[in-house]
């Protein structure tokens, strides 16, 4: 949360001790080298509004995924391949939640051997002590909502990103492939980058300055440059692009791109970990994003095709959800405004021209959305931070924050594209990526889950 900086003035102390205790790592240590008042402003006690809020922000986000995204994603494909996406997005869900709590929120999260500004391996990847959710009791305290709560809402976040990448090799991956390469994903290449933004003093990205309210890089970048590492190396839907390949229910994407939209408030507004004024203004910021991305999207395509499309103005909307999570807690509403519009009208250009150019196959638009909104975002995060572009962050140099943030948004590509690749290959060689030629053209639905979405008698 901002705070107005100073040097021996009561309110920045009170702002880093809260700062400090939203990041859960206000120590005996550093309270004891605080300011009496200063140490008074540290939470400590867990407080119901904002406990309130947590539980109902984290059941927003898990309906992003299951059933948001499926449906979003589901509507688009062919109806042979509608349950396959179903049934991805419902066995991330489930084996990403088992994976968090074995060793998932210990390597984001812990704190161990972490200090601020000092670059060592715990700047890149937390440590195992909190393995197994060791400690984890009812009165464990996360800032002032239970850290139970605090667990379960970041789980979310790295349920949804894992997700999101199988839109760009959809109806044509092996599904045990599938939790091979979510599975290793989250470990090798989410995780570290989570930790590396969230985790507080000592983390390399955080250190460096890097502002990302709700997962413009750890999320979006991270999950569309994936998407197109995979796409690009799984090859090709047999027949694109010169067999036509309409979504076959679009019914199912307004519904859940609708579900997103809800959701994303509980992704936005929730990352304030509170109730208040922070909170207030990321929701206000993602919903004049939203609606500004999707006129702008509509608007241009309406020009450039000579209609507005359903799937554009959809479309669109995400573009502006993933262009504002990273600014959601520093930018205005001017400024989410300006944002949404012109993510709008650089998304309908990736996805359309951009990727028939280039010529690769991303089924849904992975790259074109998330990683081109999500690099938009974080880029613009920092000049719309400023309080002289309406923001509400510290930010005082619009240059040089813009360069942290590009730096920022080039490791996280860099990371996440090498590594992805790197996995990718590895279960190429071993299990095999792609399913053969027969059961693409039955659909996945039936030759790898001997179902069907539409049974008519």
């Amino acid at each position: 949360m901002p705070c107005k900086q100073g040097i021996g003035n009561r309110e920045s102390g009170i702002g880093m001790a809260r700062t400090l205790a939203r990041l859960g790592f206000v120590g005996a240590g550093v309270l004891a080298s605080m300011p009496a008042w200063a140490q008074a402003a540290a939470p400590t006690h867990i407080d119901s509004g904002d406990t309130a809020w947590m539980l109902t922000a984290t059941a927003l986000v898990l309906l992003m995924t299951i059933p948001g995204l499926a449906l979003f994603y589901g509507g688009m494909v062919r109806a042979k391949n509608l349950l396959s996406v179903l049934m991805q997005c419902f066995a991330i869900t489930a084996l990403v939640s088992v994976l968090w709590m074995l060793y998932g929120y210990s390597l984001a999260f812990s704190t161990e051997g972490m200090q601020a500004h000092v670059t060592n391996l715990h700047s890149f990847i937390g440590g195992l002590d909190r393995g197994f959710l060791a400690g984890l009791t009812p009165d464990s305290r996360y800032q002032t909502v239970p850290e139970s709560v605090f667990v379960m809402f970041q789980l979310t976040f790295a349920i949804i990103t894992p997700a999101l990448i199988i839109g760009a090799f959809a109806e044509r991956m092996k599904f045990s492939a599938l939790l091979w390469f979510s599975g290793l994903w989250l470990t090798i290449v989410y995780l570290p980058v989570a930790h590396m933004v969230w985790s507080g003093p000592g983390s390399f990205l955080g250190d460096l300055g890097v502002l990302d309210f709700a997962g413009g890089t750890v999320v979006h970048i991270n999950a569309g440059i994936a998407g197109l590492v995979a796409c690009l190396v799984i090859g090709k839907r047999r027949g694109y692009p010169n067999v036509p390949m309409p979504p076959h229910n679009l019914g199912y994407t307004v519904m859940g791109a609708s579900l997103l939209w809800l959701g994303w408030f509980g992704f936005n507004a929730g990352s304030a970990v509170a109730a208040n004024g922070s909170a207030g203004m990321a929701m206000l910021a993602t919903q004049v994003a939203t609606a500004a991305a999707a006129l702008g999207w509509l608007f241009v395509e309406w020009i450039v095709h000579g209609r507005p499309s359903v799937l554009g103005i959809v479309s669109g909307a995400v573009a502006g959800l993933v262009a504002v999570t990273p600014a959601a807690g520093t930018a205005g509403p001017g400024g989410a405004l300006v944002l949404g519009l012109i993510a709008g009208v650089i998304c309908f250009f990736s996805a359309t021209r951009l990727k028939h150019k280039l010529g690769y196959d991303d089924s849904l638009d992975v790259f074109g959305v998330h990683a081109v909104a999500g690099i938009v975002g974080a880029l613009l995060t920092g000049p719309l931070a400023s309080p002289k572009l309406g923001g509400f962050g510290t930010v005082e140099s619009l240059g040089g924050q813009l360069w942290i943030q590009a730096k920022g948004v080039g490791f996280t590509v860099v990371w996440s594209a090498v590594l992805s690749l790197l996995i990718l290959k590895l279960i190429d060689w071993t299990l095999g990526l792609r399913v053969d030629d027969e059961q693409e053209q039955i659909g996945l639905d039936i030759s790898l889950h001997e179902e069907k979405a539409y049974n008519l008698s």
